[in-house]
């Protein structure tokens, strides 16, 4: 099914579907092997839950099992540069890390509140019709409208605020070079104030 994760859930509940059938569309994989993983190294910075347990590091709980997958061949060969990442992913095989995609995927989101409502009414504005005067395109076009992403694009809802400000940096000095070039230029559009409004509005979204 070629849809967003999200928006088959919704559909799925409102026509009476049991989630856990939703569930059964994710690959089949070693989901315990998974989870002693998850104890034993991504829980600490990540969250027992995905649910990140500091401002530095992401959410990964309903982040697309692709893109985690994706991401963590990306430090094992070193294409994505990361002082813990790239020896966390070392011994990693494929199918460990399929597995920790999906056992991420499946784990519960929340959104966060704003503590700043109108920095967050600037990052909407932004996020849904980018910003004309300067270049800057409008980041659900890509990311979806309530930014769940694709199985190649990243879910951006509920993401850490913080977190997604040192992407898009990293991505405006090409110190992220591993995914999408288009973020390249996106980036170094932004403003500090835009980076600081998108984050905050990504992080109340669900």
């Amino acid at each position: 099914m070629k849809t967003l994760k999200g928006r088959v859930v919704v559909c799925a509940v409102a026509l009476g579907v049991p989630v856990a059938a939703i569930a059964a569309e994710l690959p089949k994989v070693d989901l315990a092997r998974a989870a002693e993983i998850s104890g034993g190294r991504c829980a600490l910075c990540h969250g027992a839950e995905g649910d990140s347990s500091s401002p530095l590091y992401p959410r990964l709980a309903g982040q697309h099992h692709q893109y985690i997958a994706k991401q963590l061949g990306d430090f094992k060969s070193g294409l994505r540069k990361s002082d813990t990442m790239n020896g966390m992913a070392q011994d990693l095989t494929p199918d460990e890390m399929l597995a920790l995609g999906v056992y991420f995927e499946q784990k519960p989101t929340k959104p966060r509140e704003a503590r700043d409502a109108e920095l967050a009414a600037v990052g909407r504005f932004i996020f849904h019709r980018g910003n004309e005067y300067s270049g800057v395109a409008a980041c659900a076009g890509c990311h979806g409208d309530k930014g769940l992403g694709t199985d190649r694009l990243p879910r951006l809802a509920g993401q850490v605020p913080r977190y997604i400000e040192a992407q898009l940096k990293s991505f405006n000095t090409r110190a992220r070079t591993n995914d999408n070039e288009i973020m390249h230029s996106v980036a170094s559009k932004l403003s500090e104030l835009e980076i600081k409004a998108v984050a905050l509005y990504l992080s109340t979204l669900d």
